[in-house]
Parts: structure tokens; sequence; C-alpha cells
């Protein structure tokens, strides 16, 4: 059995361990090193931005500013706005390898760090975004946690401060005796465990922002070369697709017709009480079942009504066949590409099977509109309600199927109905 061990702090957190654990420690660790980091940059910050609040305190007291003051504040600004993403960079590399402590998922680094991909790189500008949230919001964070622990440690030693005949206040009462300091102190020991808790959960913050900003481009890349990915990988099952329907349509079915009529001019050229008639007469008979079956297999590759009648006939068709009363309503002004006909064609025909086998409806509607590069399909029903995908209605397979060229279902179904699946796919061409 291998054991299933946490790879960052947050869900190291959620572990019933965690106190006992290394995380703690490296949590701190963490912490310590982040002061190390932000100390200087909140003190770097601090400078430009004193100056800045005197001048605005005193342009709102109405007191008058002098000329050279507000010149040289401006220069200041945009030259700490022109080097903060040179200074970001080497800092985001060092965040990015002290992350390490709290997040063992890899982090790598933007790629082409020239001098203008400093200034018009998205990634340059979301690593100055984190100088700024080093600078201001880590030191604020961790003082404010510094100021909670000093509390709790002032009310641990409160029955020992009490104890030289002088009078302290404890939060909000004053305590003359060691005695009456004791259950301030319990109530310190009690919030221990908590401030252990709130320090993980401190860096914890600081370590998912670190890797929203400082990892966030990469991410993002890597999700759209999946998406990319994916959508290259159904367009090509959809030619492989159709070009075997192509061979199997314009190969096998007519050579297996071929041989078919072959084996029937053989059996009426065979006496019936021959001993090779009764061998011809089941080899004909297979031939033809597997004719029909060959028949299905290209039917279920892509149903022929969709190629002869296009997707609002062939969902036409459909409604016809089905055991329920249907009603069809189409607003499509424009073609539908190959791919989100098909996959819109079998949501409408497992939807139908599901209303016929589980809804218990008297009738059905379908409705498909076209909606610039997205087409709608909604199936509702007037039937008992209730449809959950995980009893194996069809619906989880609907979903990947929908899925698979990056479209979406919904579904309605509350208890007593009625029943609605939509479905919005992507027309691409």
């Amino acid at each position: 059995m291998i054991e299933d061990r946490p790879t960052h702090l947050a869900a190291a957190l959620r572990r019933r361990g965690y106190p006992l654990s290394p995380w703690p420690w490296r949590a701190l660790a963490y912490a310590a090193t982040s002061l190390a980091v932000a100390g200087p940059l909140a003190v770097g910050l601090f400078v430009v931005a004193a100056p800045l609040l005197a001048v605005v305190s005193a342009a709102r007291q109405g007191r008058p500013v002098a000329l050279p003051v507000l010149v040289f504040l401006t220069v200041v600004a945009l030259l700490v706005l022109a080097l903060a993403p040179l200074a970001s960079g080497p800092v985001a590399a060092v965040e990015r390898w002290r992350l390490g402590l709290v997040d063992a998922r890899p982090l790598p680094g933007p790629r082409g760090a020239g001098l203008a991909a400093r200034y018009t790189g998205a990634a340059a500008w979301r690593e100055t975004a984190y100088l700024c949230f080093l600078a201001a919001v880590v030191p604020a964070g961790y003082g404010m946690f510094a100021l909670l622990a000093l509390v709790d440690v002032a009310l641990l030693a409160g029955p020992w401060l009490a104890g030289h005949g002088e009078r302290i206040v404890l939060l909000a009462a004053t305590v003359d005796t060691p005695r009456q300091a004791v259950p301030y102190a319990l109530l310190a020991l009690l919030l221990v465990p908590v401030l252990w808790y709130a320090a993980g959960l401190l860096v914890a913050g600081q370590a998912a922002v670190a890797r929203w900003l400082l990892g966030g481009a990469t991410e993002q890349v890597a999700l759209r070369e999946v998406t990319r990915s994916r959508a290259r990988l159904v367009d090509a099952y959809e030619a492989e697709r159709r070009r075997i329907e192509r061979d199997v349509h314009d190969g096998a079915q007519p050579r297996l017709t071929s041989l078919t009529l072959q084996l029937g001019m053989a059996r009426l050229d065979v006496p019936e009480d021959s001993p090779a008639a009764p061998p011809l007469a089941a080899a004909h008979e297979q031939a033809k079942e597997l004719m029909v079956l060959l028949r299905q297999i290209v039917r279920g590759i892509r149903p022929p009504h969709l190629s002869e009648l296009g997707l609002a006939g062939a969902v036409r068709e459909l409604a016809t066949r089905a055991t329920v009363p249907v009603t069809v309503h189409t607003d499509l002004p424009q073609p539908v590409p190959e791919l989100a006909e098909t996959t819109a064609y079998y949501v409408v025909s497992e939807s139908l099977a599901n209303v016929a086998r589980h809804a218990g409806a008297t009738r059905a509607q379908v409705r498909l509109t076209r909606a610039g590069r997205t087409l709608l399909v909604e199936i509702e029903d007037d039937g008992r309600g209730g449809a959950d995908p995980a009893r194996g209605t069809g619906l989880t397979g609907l979903a990947d199927r929908v899925g698979a060229v990056d479209g979406r279902l919904l579904l309605a179904s509350p208890a007593g109905g009625p029943t609605l699946v939509r479905v919005e796919l992507p027309c691409r061409r």
C-alpha cells in the first residue's frame, strides 16, 4: 500500500496529524524567510510611500505643497514604476525556490526573460504585483499574527507576572494575584493549537498567492495547450471515423454484397438433396446477417439521416420513431459543423431513449437553435423528473461526449418534473 502524502501545505492542513508532522516547522521556516525578503521591501515601500502620503494629507487639509516637491515625488514614483519590473525578476526567482518549503509541486519560471519582456510580458507584471504583495500585505499579515502570539504569551505568563505585587491588565480585565491570572493562562494554553493552525493557514495563503501570481502564466499556457491538444485529438478522431466509414461503405460493403449474391446464385444451382446444399445455405444466411451487421456498424459511425437530411431532418426522423409524441422546433439559419452536428444527434437520440425508458412522460420537446458560434440543444419532457446521472441513465456518457468537443451539458430535473437537458456545443469551422 502506497501512502498518500500531501505535496503542499494546504493539503497537509486538512490531515489529522498536521500538528505533529514536519509541515508546521516548514511553514515557520517559510514565514521566517518571508520576513527576511519582505522586510527590506517593506522599508523601501515606506520610504517611497511616506512622502506621497504626507503630500496627499496636506492637500486634503488645504495646505499648500511646493511645486518642486510635487515634481520630485512624481519623478521618484515614475522611477520606482520603471524599475519595479526589473527588480521583481530576481525576487520572483527566489520566491519560486522558497515555495518548495511548503509546496513540492513544480513551478517553472516564465520563458523569454529579455529586457523587453520585463515590460511587455504579462508574467513580468504579475511578478511585479507579487513584489507589491510582499512589500505591503505580507508584513501586515505577519505583524497581526505576531501581535496575537504576543498576547497569548502574555496571558500564559500572567500568573508569574502578577506575582510581584503589581496590578497588570490581561485583555479587558485587571488582575492583582496569580490566582486571578490562572484562567487567562488556561485560555491561552487552549489557544496554542489554534495559533499553530493559524500560522499554517497564513503561510498557506501566501503560498497560494505566490503560486497564482508567479505560476499563472505557465499553468494557463499548459491549460490552453491541453485544450488545443484535445481539440486536435477530436478532429483526428473525426477524420479517422470518416475514413473508416468511407472504407467500409465503399470497400468492404460492396464486396460482401457481391459475395452474398454469388452464394445465393450458387444455392440456385445446387440441388436441395446435394450434400453441399446445407453448408451453402448456412453460409448464405451468415453472409446476409453479416450484411445487416455491417450496415448497422456503418450507421452507428455516422447516421445516414445526418448526411441525407441534415441535423434538423435527422432529429425529426428520431421524433417520428419515438414512443412518446415529440415536438421539434429548429432555428438553424447557418450550417452546423459536422462534429457538432453528430454530437447533437447522439445527444437527442440518447435523451429521447431516456425519456422513453425512465421518465414516464406523455410528451417531449426538442429545440435546436444556433446562437452565434454556439449550437443549443434542449430536450424537455413532462415526466416524473428526478434524473440522476449516478443511477446509470446515460447522462454521464452524454456529458463525456459533450465534454470531448469542449461543450457543456446542463440538467434540470426536480422531483415531479419536468426534466430539461440543455447542451451547448461550440461551432468551429
